[in-house]
């Protein structure tokens, strides 16, 4: 219901505003508030800050017109920001004078869904500040694992005298759902190839495969110590120390963390805050210290491009991989392929960067955009740059690439297929539900969920997905230039992190999204002469103008009341977002080349 007149109120509010004005009065108005308004003020000795549970996506976050009415006039906001804002940001903030430190800070909440590999491109920003001379401020009740990550950087880390520090490891704990299936008569056949291919697990099996936790185990041990070797790096440990607390303590209490050099200081946020005044210089009536947060920081970057014809250009493909145009949250086969096209024809494009970040989906979908990418490659460079997770069809898609990037605990791999088979026929029995088919041919029905597929059906459904596979396998050895055997050999479905990836040859080096722009722009031999483009375009102009009427709702940091999740809903959450996720698959063959739907690192 609060949500229901929350976005009607926002509707009608928006329909008076407008008949009330007219377009020309909201014409003057916006041009009234773009002169009175000439951005973010920077004021000297202030402080970056930079709050952890922002979510940061690689692409910027669309917002329709009725959600940005409702985000202003409710003062909520859905907290994302993209990497590329995060990345230019921090990078500015470096080398501006008006900048003297960056305030990492959270309230408790890790609700961010930012994965390693994001926050690995994150922290190389944060050490490219801390380069400059700069000091960076860490401070929070709860440390996770994913805030700790980042923090662990600062030159002064700080706990709440009650607070806790999260030092158990990295977990993944897949759902499986053949039993409430079986349960409520729903049947599901598959076809698949590959030994590690464990998405179709959830509906046959009650727990994993054993090739399913091997693979499990090898991609956690190389994310864990990537983990592990780099915290330790910056506090001063060595990467067995951290293996001793996550084995012997999991949760440590402030003076615990102490006394381990995971933090420098136990100190309420006052204390903190009142250090942060005193390297600002600022009064003591002042209520906060001198400070500009960083989305806020950000705006200021947007207008310091290159003045160059020449682009390099970044497009996201983040998502599932579906048929057809997609959704916000998805790659839309035919939607991307076309952006590509349109970029492949632009001469002011001079080279393309594919950003994936996608656990795959579609088979036809993927080879429709992986055709655009085979065409780019023959007129201009193109370069991938993989984020959190780049496999099944999110490899597909990259493979053809002049070079590909991956972090360290990139998710990539998963080079292999399957189909998904499901018929309600007992669900629907038991209701009481037949069906009676006429047909001109044996297959004519092969397509229907009112029934399982009989052996004849199943066998050419398997003939399919083994000539995919055949067919994904004879593409990597190609353009990885790879002995088609070697790639059969590593193939098999199997996950592996961007470290393992990188000694296989699956990719050509370790860096992040700035790496593969600047070697992009290299290929091109664009010298200094180009300026960063990103694709596809969003509309952040009418929030941009929403703020103005209404004003920015964005708090003081560590200020913002975060209503954290229970336990119990945030697992019914994880399953509807597994559940959901059945919704992307629309191939017209029923043929994927995906992760499996849960494949989560706690």
């Amino acid at each position: 219901m609060r949500d229901f007149l929350k976005y009607t109120f926002a509707s009608l509010a928006g329909l008076i505003l407008f008949c009330s004005l007219g377009v020309g009065g909201l014409i003057f108005l916006f041009i009234a508030a773009a002169s009175v308004d000439s951005g973010p003020q920077v004021r000297n000795k202030s402080v970056l800050t930079f709050d952890l549970s922002l979510n940061i996506t690689d692409s910027k976050p669309a917002t329709s017109t009725s959600q940005a009415i409702s985000e202003a006039l409710s003062n909520d906001s859905t907290e994302s920001i993209s990497l590329q804002t995060v990345l230019q940001a921090i990078d500015r903030a470096a080398k501006d004078d008006r900048v003297i430190a960056l305030y990492l800070y959270s309230n408790g909440n890790s609700s961010s869904s930012s994965g390693l590999a994001t926050l690995k491109e994150v922290r190389e920003a944060l050490e490219r500040f801390r380069a400059k001379g700069k000091k960076i401020i860490a401070y929070d009740t709860e440390w996770s694992e994913r805030e700790y990550y980042l923090s662990s950087i600062a030159n002064t880390i700080a706990l709440n005298p009650f607070g806790s520090m999260e030092l158990n490891g990295l977990s993944s704990q897949p759902t499986f759902y053949t039993g409430a299936l079986q349960k409520y008569g729903i049947g599901i056949q598959v076809t698949r190839v590959g030994k590690y291919k464990s998405a179709v697990e959830p509906f046959l099996l009650t727990k994993q495969s054993p090739a399913s936790r091997e693979q499990t185990a090898k991609l956690l041990g190389d994310l864990w110590s990537e983990f592990s070797t780099t915290v330790s790096k910056d506090r001063k440990l060595k990467p067995q120390q951290i293996q001793a607390i996550a084995d012997s303590q999991g949760i440590l209490l402030a003076e615990e963390a102490l006394q381990q050099r995971l933090v420098d200081k136990v100190a309420y946020f006052d204390e903190v805050v009142a250090d942060l005044k005193q390297m600002t210089d600022s009064d003591e009536d002042d209520r906060s210290f001198r400070q500009i947060s960083l989305p806020t920081y950000a705006r200021t970057v947007e207008d310091t491009k290159k003045a160059s014809g020449n682009q390099v250009a970044v497009v996201y493909a983040e998502g599932d991989i579906v048929e057809g145009i997609g959704g916000p949250s998805s790659v839309g086969g035919d939607r991307l392929a076309r952006q590509l096209r349109e970029l492949r024809l632009n001469d002011d494009v001079k080279a393309v960067v594919l950003r994936v970040n996608s656990p795959g989906g579609s088979v036809t979908a993927s080879e429709v955009i992986q055709r655009e990418v085979v065409l780019i490659k023959k007129a201009k460079p193109i370069v991938v740059s993989m984020g959190d997770v780049a496999a099944s069809g999110g490899y597909w898609i990259s493979t053809y690439a002049d070079q590909i990037f991956a972090e360290p605990n990139t998710i990539t791999g998963s080079i292999g297929v399957f189909g998904l088979l499901p018929n309600v026929q007992k669900l629907a029995n038991a209701q009481g539900v037949t069906w009676d088919v006429v047909k001109t041919a044996r297959f004519a029905d092969s397509e229907t969920i009112t029934r399982p597929r009989t052996p004849q059906e199943l066998a050419v459904h398997q003939r399919v997905v083994d000539r995919i596979y055949d067919r994904f396998i004879t593409k990597v050895a190609e353009s990885r230039k790879l002995p088609k055997q070697k790639v059969a050999t590593l193939a098999q479905g199997r996950v592996w992190s961007g470290t393992s990836a990188k000694q296989l040859g699956l990719v050509d080096a370790i860096g992040g999204l700035n790496a593969a722009v600047e070697d992009a722009a290299k290929r091109a031999k664009l010298g200094d002469d180009w300026k960063l483009e990103e694709y596809p375009k969003t509309r952040t102009f009418e929030e941009r103008i929403l703020k103005k009427l209404v004003g920015d709702p964005a708090a003081q940091a560590g200020e913002k009341a975060i209503e954290k999740v229970d336990p119990f809903t945030a697992e019914f959450l994880k399953m509807q977002q597994d559940l959901s996720i059945l919704k992307a698959f629309n191939d017209p063959l029923g043929v994927y080349a995906r992760l499996p739907i849960d494949l989560r690192i706690e």
